[in-house]
């Protein structure tokens, strides 16, 4: 898997598990999850602009 298709998969995953979290009382696994995710797309996201910005 490319990196262009790993971000695409992890913004799935994370855009589904959004529309999945509760309004009140949510699980510390869910955040964690969340917080994974997030991680996980910014640093792909780097990697991309690093990638192309050469530096």
């Amino acid at each position: 898997m490319n990196i262009e298709e790993e971000i695409n998969d992890v913004s799935s995953k994370l855009e589904d598990l959004r529309k999945r979290l509760p309004a009140h009382s949510l699980k510390p696994s869910m955040w964690e999850q969340v917080e994974e995710l997030e991680e996980r797309l910014e640093y792909l996201l780097g990697l991309v602009g690093k990638k192309e910005g050469g530096s």
